[in-house]
């Protein structure tokens, strides 16, 4: 028997903070912990190792073959090195918080089919869009 589609989306609902920081007032810290909320799987790179809510902050890019959004919280000098690594994860879709927007990374993703939007993933959280 075939899942649903429904319920297929909800198997690979692991999102990667791509900028995650331990300060409570960084927004990447209130995605982790709004994400984690609403029942998602969670992965953190950050520049400082750490933790948020159990959830272990890497420095490393860390392989993973089921990630379904990546959402960024670095400014498009610091995306660079990430590059190769975020089109290699194959993810459903990239989310440019503000301030993260970035037309040159936004381009590959779209070239490579993956779905790019400039918008923010609290306001998506809190409003059901996500």
């Amino acid at each position: 028997m075939v899942a649903p589609l429904s319920e297929f989306e909800d198997m690979k609902n692991k999102t990667l903070v791509l900028g995650a920081s331990e300060n409570p007032d960084r927004y990447s810290n209130k995605a982790i912990l709004k994400l984690l909320s609403k029942g998602k799987e969670v992965v953190a790179i950050g520049k400082i190792k750490g933790a948020v809510n159990g959830v272990e902050i890497e420095t490393q890019q860390v392989p993973s073959d089921d990630i379904d959004t990546v959402t960024l919280y670095l400014n498009p000098l610091h995306q660079k090195p990430y590059y190769d690594y975020i089109v290699s994860l194959k993810p459903r879709r990239i989310i440019f918080n503000p301030g993260a927007e970035n037309e040159e990374l936004e381009r590959i993703a779209a070239k490579e089919g993956i779905d790019v939007l400039e918008a923010c993933t609290l306001v998506m959280l809190s409003t059901g869009q996500y």
